[in-house]
């Protein structure tokens, strides 16, 4: 009986979780640093959704999330690609998609930078041989970073955006 009481009045005891990851923050700090250099502002996103699992888009959406808070170092996710600096397309670009990734493409003012989020996107996925598929990314667009993985996690966007920043600095 005494420990249902305890149970009541005492305070409970958990796993231990740590609220912060200091690699992804350490990534962040230098990210920003290199956007604010390259850009002076922030770095604008536009994702495309060529034809993937949903995977990607999921830890695009972790990104945005309160927990990785990316906006903090001058990411944003735009609606539109007449606003985006970067194209991150996810998913190999199915024959239905092919047109509307290349306009999507043609909408987004120079410079523009192209990443290929994701298996898929990459070329090297399940799908890379499908009937319905183009291919990856590289297939119809310059690509200019791939970010592999099935799906790569919100740790290893952010190095890949920054291995990006550096590409940019140093052609």
């Amino acid at each position: 009986m005494i420990n249902q009481l305890l149970n009541i009045v005492k305070p409970k005891v958990t796993e231990d979780f740590k609220f912060r990851d200091t690699e992804f923050e350490e990534i962040g700090i230098q990210l920003k640093k290199e956007i604010a250099g390259i850009f002076g502002r922030s770095l604008a996103i536009r994702e495309v959704d060529s034809g993937s699992d949903n995977s990607p888009e999921i830890e695009l959406v972790n990104l945005t999330a309160p927990y990785y808070d990316v906006e903090r170092f001058g990411v944003s996710f735009v609606a539109s690609p007449r606003h985006a600096d970067v194209l991150i397309v996810t998913g190999a670009v199915t024959r239905n998609m092919e047109i509307a990734v290349k306009k999507t493409y043609d909408a987004t003012p120079e410079p523009k930078f192209v990443v290929a989020l994701g298996d898929d996107a990459c070329g090297t996925g399940v799908f890379k041989d499908s009937y319905a598929v183009v291919g990856g990314v590289d297939q119809i667009l310059h690509v200019d970073l791939k970010i592999p993985g099935n799906p790569p996690s919100p740790k290893d966007i952010l190095k890949g955006l920054l291995a990006l920043m550096e590409k940019i600095k140093n052609p």
